[in-house]
């Protein structure tokens, strides 16, 4: 089979598919991204000119002016790539940054899968979902704006393929018949419980969290409201109060990856510490940055509590993660986390907008160990149900393999782990 894969920034959702992929010897992979020094054996990297805003454009037609300029190279990329003659069987990629916009005018019989990550709604979901910042009256229009590709996607060639029921509901009706969910797994093998951990010291420079402490753990890409980092800063005051053997480990940027940012360059850590700077003892704070994947997982197994909050937005791949290494989680009462995290069973769900509730959440997982012993147990027996990602790779194929023959897909693969977790008592 021969492959053809895009997206901006090598691998992005692909990681887990494309190594399986390259793995088999009869297949031909071709990845076409932005230049990326992340390499996979066995896959062939093309990349495509980064291209620039157009200075002066209005601010709403920005990300649509970026996409028209990569789907222009992607589709120069391309038509070099069939002269020297490779024509794929499939072309998957993601739809949201435009590099897919020209398919069907270089390979129109070519059998297309669509990435589709989130469809904008101009209220209600992300929108005005946190009252501390209202949206501007100019925001919904410039929302409307944001789905030009999505649209433009939607009636192009091809299949959507999104991997959570919340996702998917976020489409249009008519564009979720040609949609399948396909839910992502995680490598239960490298996430997964070590008891072993808890015994040694864990080390960031002089920041040391020892067998006898409790660990509270936070992660995200970015230390952002959409992640809910502002409440969960607001939480830790009456944690470190009531828990005088608790530290904390945050790990994200300062970098806003999902919504607006502070005025001034101002990031939210230096604001949430300018707002609590006297009510914490940073002493048993220690922000982490981005860490490598192999630091994030020890300190998944070594947590005592894991926090995960977020907008009604795209769930986070760190969810899954931390069920599979049996993490006691504490998660926001959003819907994307709702369809992961069966309250009580595989986790405590919180609300979001409430940091003494989510300080209670806590406080309750620290000081009830039969309690967050289940919730451990059963989110790792859940994820091992649910979130295998041998059957990921394997539904994936499947679907592959629909489109590839021009069979009509399956709208629905795999299983949503909340719901599995309430059927399985």
């Amino acid at each position: 089979m021969k492959y053809l894969f895009i997206h901006q920034n090598f691998p992005g959702q692909y990681l887990h598919i494309v190594r399986h992929l390259a793995k088999q010897p009869d297949n031909e992979i071709i990845f076409i991204s932005q230049s990326s020094e992340n390499k996979i054996e066995g896959v062939r990297s093309v990349f495509y000119k980064t291209v620039e805003v157009t200075p002066g454009i209005h601010t709403a037609l920005a990300e649509l002016d970026i996409a028209i300029k990569r789907g222009e190279e992607v589709y120069k990329t391309i038509k070099t790539l069939k002269n020297l003659g490779f024509i794929p069987d499939i072309i998957i990629g993601h739809q949201g940054w435009g590099e897919m916009l020209n398919l069907q005018d270089i390979y129109p019989d070519v059998p297309v899968i669509h990435y589709c990550e989130f469809y904008y709604h101009s209220d209600g979901l992300d929108v005005n979902f946190d009252p501390e910042f209202p949206a501007d009256e100019l925001l919904p229009s410039r929302v409307r704006i944001k789905n030009t590709i999505n649209l433009i996607s939607a009636t192009n060639p091809g299949w959507g393929q999104t991997p959570t029921l919340f996702q998917h509901s976020t489409y249009p009706k008519w564009a979720q018949q040609q949609m399948t969910i396909l839910r992502e797994g995680v490598n239960l093998q490298k996430c997964a419980p070590d008891q072993s951990v808890r015994k040694q010291d864990v080390k960031f420079g002089d920041f040391i969290v020892s067998p006898h402490d409790k660990l509270l753990t936070y992660v995200a890409r970015g230390l952002e409201p959409y992640r809910g980092f502002h409440i969960f800063m607001r939480a830790l005051p009456k944690l470190l109060n009531e828990r005088p053997d608790l530290k904390v480990v945050m790990v994200g940027r300062d970098q806003v990856s999902y919504g607006a940012s502070l005025a001034g360059g101002l990031s939210w850590r230096e604001y949430m510490l300018r707002e609590l700077s006297d009510k914490l003892d940073m002493s048993r704070v220690h922000f982490a940055g981005q860490v490598s994947y192999d630091v994030f997982g020890q300190l998944l197994k070594r947590s005592d509590a894991h926090v995960y909050m977020t907008y009604p937005f795209v769930l986070s791949w760190s969810l899954r993660e931390a069920m599979a290494t049996g993490c006691a989680i504490v998660a926001s009462d959003t819907q994307p986390v709702q369809e992961f995290i069966a309250d009580r069973k595989t986790g405590l769900l919180t609300p979001f907008l409430d940091p003494n509730a989510l300080a209670d959440h806590v406080l309750e997982v620290l000081e009830d160990q039969i309690l967050a012993q289940n919730l451990r147990t059963a989110a790792r027996a859940e994820a091992e149900r649910s979130l295998s990602l041998t059957d990921y790779l394997e539904n994936y194929e499947l679907l592959i393999d629909d489109l590839v023959h021009r069979r009509k897909p399956s709208l629905n693969l795999g299983n949503s782990p909340a719901e599995l977790a309430l059927k399985n008592p």
